[in-house]
């Protein structure tokens, strides 16, 4: 019994082009002098370097490790010697540069010490499978570079559908269909794992059906496995039905819902060749090093599908695919539909590149000059995820990006159906990628005010919060201090008190025993001199036999006595 099949919005019925690239099976590349591998081949934060100029590498060993959560690490994908890490053009629409290491290979292949293959994954946790995923820099081959571990991380949601996109809808491009026709059990073995990794219920490959042998290969394949639940699934030729959201829509009848992602709806979706990957990172031990690429385009001699080191410069493959034509008109990394112009040769292979388009004007329309819009609405009846693109468009050229998020500009995926359809030639999709690439700079922009914000407000607490303890430090000081003078004033009163009460106590004595003998500070002015001379022997011989403490009171008190005599 065949699967019930949905259809989407729109879309466009394109000459195919692929038999040219498929009349011979994948071909190896010739090991090229020097290897160019950006550091940034991936959605997410560029990769950091962990080689320096003149080190030797080996074929397999990591050269620039993963930064944050989402990236994903560089491995050398030949044996050979660092000779730079600076800026080099990269597969860019604007043409720029950006940090890369070069190798020079020494023409060895030497691959280091493989990591342990895993006979039975199931007996693996699936964050073990993710981390070993992770660690092999396996990115998502369909061509946006996704890190394929985070999708093959649903957290607490519950995942019922596993998608396998081997659709490639897009003309000229046959590099998964001459996968799926070659290496259809390096797909098959890769799926179960990821499988395994999500817990899914089912398991589906969509297929364009203007790939019989690739349909038949992978049936005949499943075949042979116990593999419940997994099913290859014939759809509709129909562009973009490769791409993520109108192929769950065509299998499943889902519709994921607008700035969201398959996984609310309890699907992930991979590119075959990203699974083909897992299984080589599982299984053999083997990180992503080489891809399948389609060179094709009526601007080479002989069109073809190439195992090719990733790093290599697209020079290279050209080179290997006969001489170029004259009337080359640009050269396309992807399809003509999705692919944007190099602007040299000397742009590398990376993750992404499914491949490079050598266009004659045959191959894409030519350049013409953009005329009013006519509002005809062709663009709409064609948008696959039922977009507005005359009002992006109007939106997007007047720089009003507030409302071009309005009418979910980041729902459109680029297909560049609009622009196909447009007689007026407007360059649709370069608007709408202009106002995304604005809508970026202005969040990035922001992002890093609040940060300088929020860093500003912090020092400013800090600081407020140091004066504070400084305050305090201080006034606890001042009032350790004033107990301490306290103290000491105190015990000064107190040995002041002490002495005075010493020889007040002495005058009293003193007084006392003049009483006893007759003599008082007022008669003595009638004594002889004699009596006094003896009263003054007395009083040293008495001095003399008392304390030094005492005698001191007594000679204050006998000088205090003096005084008031006089």
């Amino acid at each position: 019994m065949s699967r019930k099949l949905w259809h989407f919005h729109g879309g466009l019925r394109l000459a195919g082009h692929k038999d040219e690239s498929m009349r011979e099976g994948v071909l190896p590349t010739r090991l090229p002098s020097h290897l160019i591998l950006p550091l940034q081949q991936h959605i997410g934060e560029p990769a950091e370097p962990v080689v320096g100029v003149g080190d030797h590498v080996l074929k397999g060993e990591v050269i620039a490790r993963a930064h944050g959560y989402v990236s994903a690490p560089v491995h050398a994908t030949s044996s050979g010697t660092v000779v730079a890490i600076e800026e080099r053009p990269v597969a860019h629409p604007s043409g720029l540069s950006a940090p890369c290491i070069v190798i020079e290979t020494d023409g060895r292949e030497k691959w280091r010490h493989r990591d342990s293959r895993i006979t039975d994954y199931t007996a693996l946790d699936p964050s073990e499978l993710r981390n070993r995923i992770r660690e092999a820099g396996v990115v998502g081959l369909g061509g946006a570079g996704f890190p394929a571990f985070i999708k093959l991380n649903p957290g607490t949601a519950r995942v019922r559908t596993l998608i396998l996109n081997g659709a490639e809808c897009e003309p000229y491009i046959t590099c998964d269909a001459v996968l799926m026709q070659e290496r259809p059990r390096e797909i098959v073995e890769g799926l179960l794992i990821m499988r395994h990794a999500l817990r899914a219920e089912t398991c589906l490959i969509g297929i364009e059906d203007n790939k019989p042998h690739a349909i038949e290969a992978l049936r005949d394949t499943l075949a042979e496995y116990d593999a419940e639940g997994v099913e290859v699934v014939a759809v509709p030729t129909r562009y973009p039905a490769g791409g993520e959201k109108q192929l769950i829509k065509v299998l499943t009848g889902e519709e994921v819902p607008s700035h969201g992602l398959p996984l609310h709806v309890g699907i992930v979706c991979h590119n075959v060749g990203t699974a083909a990957a897992v299984y080589r990172a599982i299984a053999v031990g083997e990180p992503l090093v080489s891809r399948i690429v389609t060179v094709t385009g009526r601007g080479i001699s002989h069109p073809r599908n190439l195992e090719v080191l990733i790093g290599t410069p697209i020079a290279d493959l050209l080179a290997e695919c006969g001489e170029t034509r004259g009337d080359l008109d640009r050269l396309i990394m992807g399809g003509p539909m999705m692919g944007f112009a190099l602007h040299t040769d000397e742009t590398p292979v990376v993750k992404t590149t499914n491949c490079i388009l050598a266009a004659t004007h045959e191959d894409v329309v030519p350049d013409q000059p953009a005329l009013p819009c006519i509002r005809c609405g062709e663009c709409t009846r064609v948008c696959p995820v039922s977009l507005l693109p005359q009002q992006l468009y109007w939106h997007a050229r007047a720089k009003d990006f507030d409302k071009v998020q309005d009418y979910n500009l980041f729902d459109c995926i680029e297909c560049g159906c609009c622009a196909y359809v447009c007689p007026s030639h407007l360059p649709l999709v370069q608007y709408y990628r202009f106002a995304k690439t604005e809508i970026w700079a202005k969040e990035r922009e922001k992002e890093r005010a609040d940060i300088a914000r929020r860093r500003h407000e912090f020092r400013l607490a800090r600081l407020e919060r140091e004066k504070a303890e400084r305050e305090a430090r201080h006034r606890q000081k001042r009032e350790a201090l004033a107990k301490d003078k306290n103290k000491g004033k105190g015990a000064d009163q107190a040995a002041d008190e002490s002495k005075k009460a010493a020889i007040k106590e002495a005058m009293e004595r003193a007084k006392a025993k003049r009483a006893d003998a007759g003599v008082t500070p007022k008669n003595t002015e009638n004594l002889s001199d004699e009596q006094r001379r003896q009263i003054a022997e007395a009083d040293a011989r008495r001095k003399a036999t008392k304390a030094p403490a005492e005698a001191s009171a007594e000679d204050s008190a006998g000088e205090a006595n003096n005084k008031e005599s006089e």
